[in-house]
């Protein structure tokens, strides 16, 4: 999303670069880029053409852009869930294959559009055919295995899904309801707050266990955060008060000083659990006699 230029001498521009910038260390490149938004278009002309063609030449034309039409949605949808994909470690394939779906739905308008110009069967099968693999070729195909789910209780992954699709719907609540304020500083103030409290989701995405002591975190303080942020939007954005302004800024650099703190202590316990395992597997190996190389850490 665009954000105007804004720095220390601009307006409401009080704020060093170097407490903005932890706000975009998780920065990257929308995945619906201009190619996949350029599939809505070829729906377009196709209907334009055939409104001269006739009842069945309109029809046909019609049915055509609306399935050109819904592909290129499922192609949004599918880029979007593939980043989601990528960008954690650990993750599900997607539950619905959209990218396949829209290239068999790009083949088959296409196919159709063919047959409204040139009927047959040979023509609309190779244009078909065709599109549905330049459609793959450019777009690829959807994951097709899940990553890192090797020794993961499913049963608790799924516990741990909604609780992280809950906490993810206050986060975006919150970057809906701050526009209101129209305060550039405090939007960006929040976004290193949202940082800070997806690296716990993420934290508690790779070791379900964690979820019990981060639950309180990802549920009861975030939706907490998000009613502030809406209440301070509506007072902020008809009065300008200062002191709301001070109070939630002061809000948020609590809330994120303890969100990294619990991130931090997460960290430290699957550490210390690691040692634990190493010790008793060490012990369990020597009442085996089998020697073990000293540790040069210890």
């Amino acid at each position: 999303m665009a954000k105007r230029f804004g720095g220390k001498f601009s307006p409401d521009g009080a704020a060093t670069d170097t407490q903005e910038r932890p706000a975009y260390d998780r920065a990257r490149v929308d995945p619906v880029g201009a190619r996949a938004n350029l599939m809505f278009l070829p729906a377009v002309p196709m209907v334009f053409l055939a409104l001269n063609d006739g009842a069945i030449g309109l029809t046909l034309g019609l049915v055509s852009a609306g399935i050109l039409t819904l592909g290129a949605w499922l192609l949004r949808g599918g880029l979007l869930a593939e980043a989601a994909y990528h960008e954690r470690k650990v993750a599900r394939r997607p539950a619905i294959p959209r990218k396949l779906f829209s290239a068999v739905l790009t083949g088959v308008g296409i196919a159709i559009a063919a047959y409204r110009s040139e009927p047959g069967l040979v023509a609309p099968i190779l244009f078909g055919a065709a599109s549905l693999g330049l459609h793959i070729a450019a777009f690829g195909l959807d994951p097709m295995r899940d990553k890192g789910m090797e020794g993961i209780d499913t049963f608790q992954q799924d516990r741990v899904a909604r609780v992280v699709d809950e906490a993810e719907a206050h986060l975006r609540g919150m970057t809906d309801a701050i526009k209101r304020a129209e305060d550039r500083q405090m939007e960006r103030k929040l976004e290193q707050f949202q940082t800070v409290a997806r690296d716990l989701i993420r934290t508690v995405e790779e070791d379900p266990r964690d979820l019990t002591a981060a639950r309180k975190y990802l549920g009861v303080y975030l939706m907490g955060a998000r009613d502030a942020t809406i209440k301070f939007a509506d007072i902020y954005g008809r009065s300008r008060d200062d002191k709301a302004r001070t109070d939630y800024a002061t809000l948020l650099d609590d809330l994120s000083d303890n969100f990294a703190a619990r991130t931090r202590n997460l960290l430290i316990e699957d550490r210390s659990d690691l040692n634990i395992e190493i010790d008793v597997l060490r012990d369990r190996l020597q009442r085996e006699g089998v020697r073990i190389a000293p540790d040069d850490n210890s």
